[in-house]
């Protein structure tokens, strides 16, 4: 199997070098990585100590965000490595601050692996949700180097738990302690045999409770706001957008849309431009500087054609919705529900805790049709006390599950793990 999962990873890399050629995105995974061991060696010093954290791409970096930052301010005397494997975590990234270094993570060949924990020679790593690359678990394990698993979430569906997962099992033990979200993915890990896991909770709370309250100010979005109510789709697909497109058609004189697309490239802005009937302007010409003042006031729908600027937008959101709901899965709703914004999505959803939980709680809602996101939007459009009765419930469950970056550390001080 060993074998299998080696050839699969060469595969994998062949596959993007090809990609590379017409796919911009795989074009900065194969350049991003390239010179990738020189340039470690000339950034990192050697008698350093280093803790790595790994993320797979931007979101699973929100996610450790506040696990990285909490350990650089308790412990001054380590510089922190953080690595990426997709361009879009990386790319947006790449100068962040509270990190002493950002990589991309060279592909989990035994050989890379080698290498790269030779040059950095960590302390502890840090591995966000689900990045399971099996040869750097091993050169990790080899050294012993302890690695930890946070955030992780765990589904009987996965291969671990499957009766031809046997050496995916046996990879597992290779990971000192796993801080999981909930009890279910506990409960799996303990019937394959693995003890050392903690129930510790989303650390993904701990950085939206932390966006509410340093959120980034858009004086240029209030302007186009104006004195009408918000509603916001964020991370949306097309059979998201033409739920969307309807809804701007029937949409009130005082209701004003904000769109922003999953994928940002210049034919998904174009193709989005084109089917609004409405007054559209793109947010890097509202930034501009070169729209006249009565252009952006009457206005009625921007689309989003920047990265990283969407979690600072849901707080001048009346209303949300979060794409990817009509696809594979919805996107993340922790974002606008951490500022108390009642949040509208597709019916792919179980997978999450938190758009289950707060389903049953009354500050999400799930729909399939035009209809119903027409019905529910009116609702809370309409209904002052139903609005503020959802908003309220948002704001109490993010505060209900904050505490995880805390608790993770705490562990890891108590127990002494090295």
């Amino acid at each position: 199997m060993s074998f299998f999962y080696n050839i699969s990873i060469h595969f994998y890399y062949l596959a993007i070098l090809i990609a590379s050629v017409f796919n911009k995105k795989a074009a900065l995974w194969i350049n991003g990585r390239k010179n990738i061991f020189k340039k470690l060696k000339s950034s990192i010093s050697p008698d350093e100590k280093i803790v790595w954290f790994h993320a797979a791409s931007l979101g699973e970096f929100e996610q450790g965000r506040p696990v990285l930052e909490a350990f650089k301010n308790k412990n001054p005397e380590y510089k922190t490595l953080l690595t990426f494997f997709s361009p879009s975590g990386y790319e947006i990234m790449k100068n962040y601050k509270e990190a002493d270094f950002v990589f991309y993570l060279p592909i989990d060949t035994f050989s890379n692996a080698r290498k790269f924990i030779k040059i950095i020679k960590p302390t502890k790593v840090f591995f966000i949700k689900y990045e399971f690359w099996f040869n750097y678990l091993k050169v990790l394990k080899k050294a012993e180097i302890p690695v930890f698993f946070i955030s992780s979430v765990f589904r009987k569906e996965q291969h671990f738990f499957k009766w031809y997962g046997v050496w995916f099992r046996k990879q597992l033990k290779l990971i000192t302690y796993f801080f999981v979200q909930n009890e279910k993915s506990k409960n799996l890990l303990n019937n394959i045999n693995l003890t050392n896991v903690i129930v510790s909770g989303d650390t993904r709370f701990d950085s939206v409770q932390n966006l509410a309250k340093e959120s980034k100010e858009f004086p240029l979005i209030e302007k186009f706001k104006n004195k009408n109510s918000l509603f916001i789709a964020g991370s949306t697909w097309p059979p998201d957008e033409e739920l969307i497109f309807n809804l701007i058609n029937k949409k009130n004189k005082n209701l004003k849309f904000i769109i922003a697309p999953h994928e940002t490239n210049e034919d998904r802005i174009y193709s989005i431009c084109k089917l609004i009937k409405d007054k559209t302007i793109r947010f890097s010409e509202l930034i501009s500087g070169k729209l006249k003042e009565s252009e952006i006031k009457n206005a009625g729908i921007l689309v989003i054609d920047s990265v990283g600027i969407l979690k600072h937008l849901y707080k001048y959101a009346a209303i949300t919705y979060i794409g990817g709901g009509f696809g594979v899965d919805i996107h993340n709703i922790q974002e606008p529900v951490t500022f108390g914004k009642p949040v509208i999505f597709g019916p792919k959803y179980h997978k999450f805790e938190e758009a289950v939980d707060l389903i049953k709680l009354g500050g999400a809602f799930s729909i399939t049709n035009q209809e119903e996101l027409i019905n529910i939007t009116e609702k809370l459009f309409s209904d002052k006390s139903y609005y503020i009765k959802c908003s309220d419930i948002c704001i109490n469950y993010i505060a209900s599950k904050t505490g995880a970056t805390e608790r993770i550390l705490e562990i890891i001080n108590y127990k002494n793990l090295k």
